[in-house]
C-alpha cells in the first residue's frame, strides 16, 4: 500500500473519532462507573474488529445493499443505544473508587462496548464509504488485506483516543461526584437520543 494513502486515511480517521458520539458517551459514563476504561474501549474495538472483518469479506456491502437487512441492524442499534442509555441515565454511580466494583462488571461492560459499535448502523456505512476509498486493486497487496489493515490502523487510533479521553476524564472527576454524576447522566441521554434519531431516520426513510 501507498504510506501517503495510509497517512490520508489516519488523518480522516482521527478526525472522525474526535467528533463526540455513542462511542464518546459510553466511554465516559463507563470510565466514570467502572474501576477502569480498559474493559469499555476494549468492547469499543472489538465492535469495530467485527465491522472491519464483515467489510473485508464483502457482508458489509451485502448488508448496505439490502434495505431490510439494514433496517433491521438499524432497529436493533437504536434500541440497544436507547436501553443502554436510559440504564445508565437512570443509575448515575458515583466514581468507582468510591466503592467496590461487582464481580464480572468488566465483562459486561466489554460486552455492551461491542455492542455499541457492532450495532451501529453509522459505523457499517462509514467503513463502506470510507476504507474502499483508500484501497486500490492496482496495489500489490490484497484488496481484503488492504481493508483489514485500514480497518486496523481505526481500531488502534480509537484505543489510544478512548484510553486517553477515559483516563483524563476519570482523574478529572474522581473528586468531583456531583460532576461525575452529571456527566454520566448526560452521557447516558446523550446515548438515548442518538438510539432515536437513528430509529426516525431509518424508519421514515
Amino acid at each position: 500500500m501507498a504510506a501517503s494513502a495510509v497517512l490520508a486515511f489516519w488523518a480522516v480517521a482521527v478526525m472522525l473519532i474526535a467528533v463526540p458520539g455513542p462511542d464518546w458517551a459510553f466511554v465516559l459514563s463507563s470510565g466514570l462507573r467502572g474501576r477502569t476504561v480498559l474493559p469499555a474501549v476494549s468492547g469499543i474495538v472489538l465492535g469495530y474488529a467485527g465491522i472491519t472483518v464483515a467489510v473485508a469479506a464483502g457482508v458489509g456491502a451485502v448488508v448496505a445493499s439490502s434495505p431490510a437487512l439494514l433496517t433491521g441492524l438499524t432497529v436493533a442499534g437504536g434500541l440497544y443505544l436507547i436501553w443502554h442509555g436510559t440504564r445508565t441515565f437512570a443509575r448515575p454511580a458515583p466514581p468507582a473508587a468510591q466503592r467496590g466494583a461487582p464481580a464480572g462488571q468488566g465483562r459486561a461492560i466489554l460486552a455492551r462496548g461491542m455492542g455499541v459499535s457492532a450495532l451501529n448502523p453509522k459505523g457499517l456505512l462509514v467503513f463502506l464509504a470510507l476504507l474502499p476509498q483508500f484501497a486500490s486493486p492496482r496495489w500489490t497487496w490484497p484488496l481484503m488485506a488492504q481493508l483489514g489493515f485500514l480497518g486496523l490502523i481505526f481500531m488502534l487510533s480509537c484505543a489510544v483516543f478512548y484510553l486517553c479521553l477515559g483516563s483524563v476524564a476519570r482523574k478529572i472527576l474522581q473528586t468531583h461526584p456531583a460532576a461525575a454524576r452529571a456527566i454520566t447522566r448526560f452521557s447516558g441521554a446523550a446515548m438515548a437520543v442518538v438510539g432515536v434519531l437513528l430509529l426516525i431516520e431509518r424508519l421514515l426513510a
